[in-house]
């Protein structure tokens, strides 16, 4: 079978794989893409800054290959704005889904039931970074960067429009928050709850499960590919690493520790929960009858790499950190909330904020790491339960090279964990969705994983720990500004 590449352009770097296949990996290449922090809780970044990375990986991959890819797959980081005019220009820096400048409009929509109105129609909760506030923000404060714009999309179909000319959204992209999940369509009355109706005109219909682009000559020139390449646009890396992961059965799950602790579960059924809070989303597969219930919450990796260098220590440290201290951090708890638009799943608060409590002079930066590692896991268990995990557990992403905190994770979870041996789990999804849109058999070699168990001296312990944590959780939300979004009524989507 040929050779595809697939492309995951993620949120600080963009890497290129390519397999054959069955799966194995050729060659490789990596770029760093820039964020630019700006004041106000802004996160920003350069569609051409992302482009260069992409063509820059793809040319030094097919180099070491020895011949031309017969497709590229595109996957990459989902929500942010990606606002572009006709010919795939930005009309201003890409807002990232990291960005917080659209807070305190999320605080109100929690608080008089607009995030409540949506998530009961469309199965989608709502946080600062994804389209809905952040079309309204800008329809209040940048109109004319709305006027100029003709799609307000995403990353992956930003880089896709710029090497194909066509402008093809994902619908997993496209979920959050206006998709109806089972029709496909956009629910036009949760645009008129976020006030943003007049912007429906810049969202672009799903694309067809099954579409293939192929690269204009704009695009094989800046690739140093042939002009007509096949090339799919999506799954974004949420559902593409699910499905590099073996995720196929309903209720098996997913475990990415990256930038995002994103938890997802594989069901039959979109839906709403009437008990529920309005967080997390339906996020579309290739597959119509199948959904991602997928809880990617804000607590990910960026939070560990606070606490190591507020502690002076560095991530090839965390397993002698961890190994310093015990089960519980000898009573330090925290809570780790440290991203400046506050969290998204399982609850959305953008007033959410990090602790830490219990510590004394007797205490050690150990102790100190350990505690906010729990915390994580603890609050990738809370998620997980939010998404009905039932089956099997994979993980991946960059937190999983370190095998004691994935040994954590199992022993918090209390499950076994599998983790792919293929690391490059989002564009080996990305291409195997490749391979089906292109009528490809699959191939025969089976996947590998390496299994953790979890421990069986710690379980009582990690057992009142989760409990702390939820009433430290519970205790803390009343302390944010503003109350706590609850459900109060509820509709099945499907």
């Amino acid at each position: 079978m040929s050779v595809i590449i697939g492309v995951d352009i993620g949120t600080s770097v963009t890497k290129a794989v390519a397999f054959d296949g069955e799966g194995r990996p050729l060659a490789s290449a990596t770029r760093r893409s820039h964020l630019e922090r700006l004041p106000g809780s802004r996160v920003e970044q350069d569609l051409d800054d992302v482009v260069r990375t992409v063509a820059e990986v793809v040319r030094e991959t097919t180099a070491a290959l020895p011949a031309p890819p017969a497709a590229l797959a595109l996957t990459g980081q989902g929500d942010g704005l990606w606002l572009r005019d006709g010919q795939g220009r930005a009309v201003r820096p890409a807002i990232s889904w990291m960005d917080g400048r659209a807070s305190d409009r999320v605080a109100g929509w929690l608080a008089d039931g607009t995030v409540q109105r949506v998530y009961t129609r469309t199965g989608s909760g709502m946080f600062p970074g994804c389209h809905a506030p952040l079309l309204a923000h800008l329809q209040e404060h940048e109109p004319e960067s709305l006027r100029s714009a003709a799609v307000a999309g995403y990353c992956v179909d930003a880089v896709a429009q710029r090497l194909t000319g066509s402008i093809s959204v994902d619908a997993s992209d496209a979920t959050l928050p206006f998709l109806d999940p089972v029709t496909r369509t956009y629910a036009q009355e949760a645009l008129a709850a976020c006030g943003i109706e007049s912007q429906a005109r810049l969202l672009a219909p799903p694309a067809a499960p099954g579409t293939v682009l192929s690269l204009d000559t704009q695009g094989a020139a800046l690739l140093d590919l042939p002009v007509g390449l096949p090339l799919t646009s999506g799954p974004y890396d949420l559902p593409a690493c699910a499905i590099g992961s073996g995720v196929r059965e309903v209720g098996d799950g997913l475990l990415i520790v990256g930038t995002t602790l994103a938890c997802q579960v594989l069901t039959d059924r979109a839906r709403t929960d009437s008990y529920a809070e309005p967080a997390g989303m339906s996020l579309c597969t290739p597959d119509p009858g199948r959904w991602l219930r997928s809880m990617p919450a804000m607590v990910g990796t960026a939070a560990l790499e606070w606490i190591l260098t507020l502690t002076g220590t560095a991530t090839a440290d965390l397993g002698a950190l961890l190994a310093d201290s015990t089960p519980g951090a000898r009573g330090v708890t925290a809570l780790p909330f440290l991203s400046d638009a506050g969290e998204r799943a399982p609850f959305v608060d953008p007033q959410a904020r990090g602790q830490l409590d219990g510590l004394t002079l007797a205490h050690t930066r150990a102790d100190v790491v350990r505690a906010m590692c729990e915390a994580i896991g603890y609050a990738a268990r809370h998620c997980l339960e939010a998404a009905g995990l039932s089956g099997t557990l994979a993980a991946c992403g960059g937190g999983t090279r370190s095998g004691p905190w994935t040994q954590l994770f199992a022993d918090i979870l209390g499950r076994e964990i599998r983790v792919p041996v293929e690391s490059e789990v989002g564009a080996l999804g990305a291409v195997r969705v490749a391979r089906r849109f292109l009528g490809e058999p699959a191939g025969t070699k089976a996947q590998l994983f390496h299994t953790v168990e979890p421990g069986e001296g710690c379980r009582e312990v990690y057992e009142d720990g989760y409990a702390a944590y939820r009433t430290a959780l519970a205790a803390a939300r009343t302390q944010w500004d503003g109350p706590p979004a609850r459900a109060t009524t509820g509709a099945s989507v499907a």
